[in-house]
């Protein structure tokens, strides 16, 4: 029986895992929705994100579990189905009362969406680890490049399609789009996700028993190390080394979303906070446009991030690659709140960015090194739960350890004259927190090593 191209399950992945990526757009709606519902405060706008990244990674462990057992095929597609009927149900925030319309975007954006993006989530990964036995690193990379790279297509997609603004990349109008609104601007996204992951999910496929790609072979245990060991989820959870790598992922990635799902409204309060009140409609619009501008640049480097560290990793090992992206995303964020003017803003969530992008490519490549490929979904569902906290943890922290710095009054509607208030926030303590916790992430980091593996 001939065995299909390993290739057509990467570009599966990758179709899958660019819709899935737009999750990270969601500092887009923060303030067209803070301006819909002004009793909103800080932490409730920023709700939604932490629950829908802590539902996804709970889906993620069941996802992981039933792929092991129905194939990725089937889970990513009902993902697909579950990802935009939230997003679709979410255009009906609007008719309700501000208290009720938070718990409705909860239940929708943020649940279902969250229940589909799990689900589709862990397909790719489980799939492209079990057929690139011979390029692990940069196979997690790729697999996962596309959920980085989501948001530098949606971000301007979704200002554009709010707003009635051009479709603009790096300053350049490419085309025009009509003026949807927030609401249904989240029904159109759920169409074209439902579509695009439903489609991908259609080449995922598993490799037939005992698959080894022409010309590799697998390597044999180093002289006195332990052999390669399948571990069950049960017998990995027992292992010192997992908790090891599941703190140090849920710092990794609590410091990184703080700032990713949070990237535009920094950047509005590092403007605004500059600005001489009141501030015209066209100048409000165009620091948003800025803000979504920074969501999409740093979109590329999440991408870049897990390709660039999943190759690394594959010739200097993963322990050392960690090492230097704990360090160089520890210096970044606590860099940050200097970083004001654009191009030192970019420059600092870029790095960031790319070092994030690390993270979630090397995590599925070393729990498979350290406990194999057989049980890899439901086991990377586990680690990936440190995501999930991370997800709840770090944009919490970025709305709570927050303080409004002044209120800039801005013109909300030229027409009518009205105006409203723009909360400036202080990011500074947070910021600081994030990044010696970083640091120390790679002081443990120096400890890591294979389990049951004699210490080098």
């Amino acid at each position: 029986m001939k065995t299909m191209n390993r290739w057509w399950v990467v570009v599966g992945a990758l179709i899958i895992q660019i819709s899935l990526g737009a999750v990270y757009i969601w500092s887009v709606f923060q303030t067209p929705l803070k301006s819909q519902f002004p009793t909103w405060t800080e932490t409730q706008v920023t709700l939604p994100a932490q629950i829908v990244l802590a539902v996804e990674a709970l889906a993620v462990i069941f996802g992981g579990r039933i792929q092991d057992k129905l194939g990725p095929r089937r889970v990513a597609t009902a993902g697909g189905l579950i990802l935009g009927a939230g997003l679709m149900l979410a255009s009906l925030t609007g008719r309700f009362s501000d208290r009720q319309a938070l718990y409705w975007l909860l239940l929708t954006f943020a649940v279902l969406g969250g229940a589909g993006i799990g689900a589709g989530y862990v397909c790719p990964i489980a799939t492209c680890v079990k057929w690139f036995p011979d390029k692990r690193g940069l196979i997690t990379g790729l697999a996962v490049a596309g959920f980085g790279a989501g948001a530098f297509f949606f971000a301007p997609l979704a200002r554009g399609l709010i707003g009635g603004t051009p479709y603009t990349l790096f300053g350049a109008n490419l085309f025009d789009l009509p003026q949807l609104g927030v609401f249904r601007t989240f029904f159109a996204l759920g169409a074209i996700f439902l579509v695009a992951v439903v489609g991908g999910a259609q080449l995922l496929r598993n490799p037939p028993p005992g698959y080894v790609p022409a010309g590799w072979t697998p390597p044999t245990p180093a002289a006195g190390g332990a052999p390669k060991v399948d571990y069950g989820p049960k017998e990995m959870l027992a292992q010192p080394m997992f908790w090891l790598l599941w703190v140090t992922y849920l710092i990794g990635c609590g410091a990184s979303l703080m700032v990713i799902m949070k990237a535009s409204p920094i950047w509005q309060s590092y403007r605004i906070g500059t600005m001489t009140p009141p501030i015209s409609a066209q100048d409000f619009k165009a620091v948003g446009t800025a803000g979504a501008m920074a969501v999409s640049v740093l979109a590329i480097f999440n991408s870049l991030g897990r390709i660039l560290w999943g190759k690394i990793s594959d010739s200097i090992g993963r322990k050392t690659s960690l090492i230097a992206m704990f360090l160089i995303c520890g210096a970044a964020m606590i860099a940050l709140d200097w970083m004001r003017t654009y191009a030192l803003y970019l420059i600092g969530i870029c790095l960031i960015g790319l070092c994030f992008g690390g993270f979630l490519a090397m995590y599925p490549a070393v729990t498979a090194d350290f406990f194999g490929t057989k049980h890899i979904g439901i086991n990377y569902g586990w680690m990936f739960s440190a995501y999930g906290v991370g997800g709840l943890i770090g944009p919490w922290l970025a709305a709570k350890l927050m303080t409004t710095a002044a209120k800039v009054p801005y013109v909300a509607d030229a027409a009518a004259g009205a105006t409203k208030d723009f909360a400036v926030g202080n990011y500074r303590t947070a910021f600081l927190s994030a990044g010696i916790a970083c640091l120390a992430g790679a002081l443990a980091m120096s400890a890591l090593r294979k389990p049951n593996a004699k210490a080098p």
